[in-house]
C-alpha cells in the first residue's frame, strides 16, 4: 500500500505539483514594468511585494482578489494602489506591478502599459542625452503620435510627467476606454429596442427593455463609483500630494535616508508594519514638509474626470429616454384600458336592453287571454315584436347619449 501511495504521488504531472506549491506559498504571477521601460513577468510572493512596494497586506488582498471590489485609488508612503474596475496595479516611483497579467480582461491594459512605458523610458534616455549634449534637433516622427489629454496639456511644459503619473494615466485611460466602450454598446442596443417597444408593445419587447435597464443601472453605479473616487482626489490636495512618489524619493536621496529605508524594510520583514514605522520614524519626509505643486496631477485627474462625466451624462440621457418610453407605454396601456371599459359599458347596456325586450315578450306570451289572441292574422304579432325591438333600440340610444353627457364615454 505504501508503495502504491508513493507511486501515485510521483505519477502526478510536474506543472500540477508546482501549481499546488505556489498556491500554498502565496506566490503569484506579476507583470513588472520598470521606469526605463523594461518589462518582465516575475513570480513573487506577498512578502516580496510588500518589501518591494511598501504596501500592506490588505492592499494586496484588494489587488489580488478576483472579486470586483469597489473602485479606489489608495495612497501609500511609497506606492499608489490602483483598483478601478478590472484595472489593478501597484505603482511605485520606479516600477509598476500588475497581478494576473494573463487575465483576458487585463490583456489590452498590459499591452498599453508595456508599449507606452517603453516609450516613456526611451524619452527619458533621449532627454538625458540631450542634456549631456544640447543641440537644436528637429522633433522625431514619434512626437506626432496621438496623445492623451494630459500629454496635450503638458506640451508647453518642458518638464515631463513623473513616472508614477504616467503609469496612473495609462490606468485611467484604460478604465475610461473600457467604460466608454460598454456605454456605446449599451446605447447601440438600447435605443432600437426602446423604439421597437414604442411601436409595438409586446411581452418580448418588455423583457428585452427590462434586461437593458438592469444593465444600465449596474453600469451607472460603476461609473458613479469611479467618478466619486476622482472627485474625492480632486477635492483633497493632501491626498494628491501623497501621490508625488518621485519627489518623495528624491527628497529621501537628498537627505541620505536610503540606509534607514533599508533598515525599515528589514524590520518589516521581521513582522513590523513598514508604512507605520516609516511614518513614525521619518517625519522629515512627511508630505506637509514636501509641499509639492499638485497642478500636474490636478490637470491629469481633471481631464479624465471630464471624460467620466461625459460617460455619466450619456447614461443619464439613456435613463431619461427609458423613463420617457415607460411613461409613453403607460399612457398607451391606460388608453387601451379605457377603451376596454367603454366597450364593457356599451355591451352591458345592450345586454340590459335586450333583456328588457325578452321580458316584454315573455309577458305577452303568458297564458292569459287578451284581445290580441282573437285576431285571425299575424300582423298584430309582427307589430308587437317590431315595437319591442324599436323600444329596445331607442332605450339603448338614450342610455348611450346619457353616458356621453355624463362623460363616461368619450
Amino acid at each position: 500500500m505504501a508503495d502504491q501511495i508513493k507511486l501515485n504521488r510521483t505519477s502526478l504531472p510536474l506543472p500540477y505539483q508546482l501549481q499546488v506549491k505556489r498556491k500554498g506559498s502565496g506566490v503569484r504571477t506579476w507583470f513588472v514594468v520598470s521606469k526605463l521601460g523594461n518589462s518582465q513577468i516575475e513570480e513573487l510572493g506577498k512578502q516580496a511585494i510588500m518589501l518591494r512596494s511598501g504596501v500592506q497586506a490588505h492592499d494586496l488582498r484588494v489587488v489580488e482578489s478576483e472579486i470586483l471590489n469597489p473602485s479606489a485609488i489608495l495612497r501609500r508612503e511609497r506606492a499608489i494602489v490602483v483598483n478601478l474596475e478590472h484595472i489593478k496595479a501597484i505603482i511605485t516611483a520606479n516600477e509598476v506591478l500588475v497581478p494576473n497579467p494573463k487575465d483576458p480582461f487585463m490583456g489590452s491594459f498590459v499591452c498599453d502599459l508595456e508599449f507606452k512605458l517603453s516609450d516613456f523610458g526611451a524619452t527619458m534616455v533621449s532627454n538625458k542625452a540631450m542634456e549631456q549634449s544640447p543641440s537644436n534637433t528637429p522633433p522625431d516622427a514619434s512626437d506626432m503620435s496621438p496623445k492623451s489629454p494630459a500629454e496635450w496639456s503638458n506640451r508647453g511644459n518642458s518638464k515631463p510627467l513623473p513616472f508614477e503619473f504616467r503609469a496612473l494615466e495609462i490606468c485611467l485611460e484604460s478604465v475610461c476606454r473600457s467604460l466608454e466602450s460598454e456605454t456605446s454598446t449599451l446605447e447601440e442596443e438600447a435605443y432600437p429596442a426602446l423604439d421597437e417597444l414604442s411601436a409595438k408593445t409586446s411581452t418580448h419587447n418588455l423583457k428585452h427593455v427590462r434586461v437593458i435597464k438592469g444593465r444600465l443601472v449596474a453600469l451607472s453605479g460603476r461609473v458613479q463609483k469611479v467618478r466619486d473616487e476622482f472627485e474625492h482626489l480632486l477635492d483633497d490636495d493632501l491626498d494628491m500630494a501623497q501621490m508625488y512618489l518621485t519627489d518623495k524619493l528624491a527628497s529621501l536621496q537628498s537627505e541620505g535616508l536610503e540606509v534607514e529605508l533599508e533598515n525599515d524594510a528589514n524590520a518589516f520583514k521581521s513582522g513590523n508594519d513598514s508604512d507605520e514605522d516609516m511614518s513614525s520614524k521619518k517625519s522629515s519626509i512627511d508630505v506637509s514638509d514636501l509641499k509639492p505643486n499638485v497642478e500636474e496631477l490636478e490637470m491629469l485627474l481633471g481631464a479624465y474626470f471630464v471624460q467620466i462625466e461625459g460617460i455619466l451624462n450619456k447614461l443619464s440621457t439613456l435613463r431619461e429616454y427609458i423613463h420617457n418610453t415607460e411613461d409613453y407605454i403607460n399612457i398607451v396601456l391606460d388608453d387601451k384600458q379605457n377603451q376596454l371599459l367603454r366597450m364593457g359599458i356599451i355591451i352591458t347596456t345592450g345586454a340590459l336592453m335586450l333583456n328588457l325586450g325578452v321580458v316584454t315578450s315573455g309577458f305577452l306570451s303568458i297564458n292569459i287571454h287578451i284581445p290580441l289572441f282573437d285576431s285571425g292574422t299575424f300582423a298584430p304579432w309582427f307589430g308587437a315584436a317590431g315595437g319591442i325591438i324599436a323600444c329596445s333600440i331607442a332605450l339603448f340610444s338614450i342610455f348611450i347619449l346619457l353616458f356621453k353627457w355624463l362623460k363616461l364615454l368619450v
